[in-house]
């Protein structure tokens, strides 16, 4: 990830364990910092990726020193994973939204296949989100993270499906819903690795076949 020279002397632990943040902004201009350095990485990513973007380059574009870059971030992977958990986070929204009140299969199937095609949209529009959830795989933190969140979304789906077929076994429903919201990030890795053509067609396969195994997990 990120060079020994540009590593900061890891003196101070994370005040929260479930952020990436090094210390966390408390005062209105701390927020207003993270922000800025947020953006410009965002800015950085966009530009040359991941990979290419160093620490140096984002405190630069923030208009602050090295120093004061590492108060919040150790490493530019805690920036990556700040971003990632933001993008998570977002995504996770959008499926308890759509799904939290689903009370048909019908309403379900409708909701779910609109949110396939509304992440692909996000991905296809998105450069730096697309960047980040690409290179999960290669970076052991992100895929923890990564794999967690889709942990949580199955259960979002999970429940949705128990409110349609409450005799189906809690187990059952918890690993389908589990696998497919975790193929379909798989899904979409792939679809934007390709050409739009070729992306569209591989969602569609993709949805067709999670339709017909939420068919079968409703209907029993």
């Amino acid at each position: 990830m990120e060079s020994s020279s540009e590593q900061a002397p890891a003196t101070e632990a994370p005040l929260n364990e479930t952020s990436s943040l090094r210390r966390m902004p408390n005062q209105r201009r701390s927020r207003e910092r993270v922000e800025k350095i947020l953006d410009c990485a965002t800015t950085l990513i966009a530009e040359c990726g991941s990979d290419a973007m160093r620490m140096n380059e984002v405190a630069r574009l923030s208009g602050i020193s090295i120093g004061s870059l590492y108060q919040y971030f150790p490493d530019k992977g805690a920036i990556i994973q700040t971003l990632a958990e933001r993008y998570n986070a977002h995504g996770r929204d959008c499926i308890e939204t759509a799904l939290v009140s689903v009370s048909t299969a019908d309403e379900l199937l409708n909701a779910f296949s609109a949110l396939i095609d509304e992440y692909y949209e996000i991905f296809l529009d998105e450069p730096v989100m697309r960047e980040i959830w690409c290179g999960t795989q290669a970076d052991k933190a992100l895929n923890d993270s990564e794999l967690a969140n889709s942990r949580v979304n199955g259960g979002v789906l999970a429940d949705a499906l128990h409110r349609l077929n409450s005799s189906a076994e809690h187990e059952e429903l918890a690993a389908a819903a589990f696998l497919i919201i975790h193929l379909g990030e798989a899904t979409m890795r792939l679809a934007v690795s390709v050409d739009r053509a070729e992306g569209g067609k591989l969602v569609d396969a993709y949805k067709r076949m999670a339709i017909t195994e939420l068919r079968r997990v409703i209907h029993g």
